[in-house]
């Protein structure tokens, strides 16, 4: 990658490794809809008006199919599952089985005819990836398979989300995407939200949260991702979830005394390795048909 796409991919690694520790924080006070809610209509409260008076909206009309199945992909479905089994799981646990997301987006995108295809390299970097990744936690789910069965879907809908990105929304002002769809989830999720309302006030530290995961965790963080699946591409873009499971333990060990396992020493180098494999250019192409 460029050093531009290093700074971007640096910065995600963190943004996005964070908001297990957030999500694990605000699920002990709200219900998983309230705190997709509240995490959306911040955000959008942010960048909608911003992504109107720059434009940035009637230009996703004629795509609005797309938006939409980015919105549920991405957004609305993920974060309501992940909301839901950080009730159950530990948050370095959680951030461990996203980090399946690369491998999923990987299939997609050969199943695709993506262009951004795999070498050698590259898989053998999703591999060392993969393998440290289940070293250092261990795939110890406690039973909870329910909380297993969601993060399934949401290693699902990230893997395939960033491709619709790339190949239908390439096009259109990504602040208005991110905007639309942020206001999209808070206004599917308002009626639900509503049901479970909590009948107090949240302490601060769920409210400090709450404005960490929609400004820092949201609304920055979906902008460098847009400028890292142009940069990068979608595969290579995904590779942040190697780290994020390290960033996640990492919090989760100093900030909720969440378990350190002794495969942690080996794991972490195993990402870190696994990342700078599948993110190298490859430096032969497929070559394409010769035209008659």
């Amino acid at each position: 990658m460029s050093r531009r796409g290093w700074l971007l991919f640096g910065a995600m690694c963190v943004l996005w490794g964070i908001p297990y520790l957030l999500i694990k924080v605000a699920v002990d006070e709200l219900s998983p809809p309230v705190l997709v809610l509240a995490r959306t209509a911040i955000g959008a409260l942010v960048l909608l008006p911003i992504a109107a008076a720059r434009g940035y909206l009637r230009p996703l009309l004629p795509y609005w199919r797309w938006v939409l199945a980015f919105t549920v992909l991405e957004i609305a479905g993920p974060w309501l599952l992940l909301s839901d089994a950080e009730r159950y799981l530990t948050s370095s646990l959680t951030g461990l089985l996203v980090a399946a997301v690369p491998i999923v987006a990987a299939l997609a995108s050969l199943a695709l005819g993506e262009e951004d295809r795999l070498d050698r390299t590259r898989v053998l970097g999703l591999v060392v990836g993969m393998a440290g990744v289940a070293t250092l936690l261990g795939l110890d789910l406690g039973g909870e398979v329910r909380a297993a069965l969601e993060i399934g879907l949401v290693v699902i809908g990230y893997g395939t989300a960033p491709i619709i990105v790339s190949r239908k929304l390439a096009d259109v002002p990504a602040l208005g995407v991110i905007a639309a769809s942020l206001g999209i989830t808070g206004i599917g999720y308002a009626p639900f939200a509503a049901a479970s309302w909590p009948s107090r006030l949240p302490s601060g530290e769920v409210i400090i949260s709450l404005v960490v995961l929609a400004l820092a965790c949201t609304v920055l963080a979906f902008v460098l991702f847009f400028a890292l699946i142009a940069e990068a591409g979608p595969n290579r873009a995904l590779v942040i979830t190697f780290v994020n499971p390290a960033v996640a333990l990492l919090l989760g060990i100093a900030l909720l005394d969440e378990p350190f396992t002794a495969g942690a020493a080996i794991g972490f180098p195993l990402i870190l390795l696994g990342c700078v494999l599948a993110t190298r250019k490859s430096r032969a192409r497929v070559p394409a048909l010769a035209e008659p």
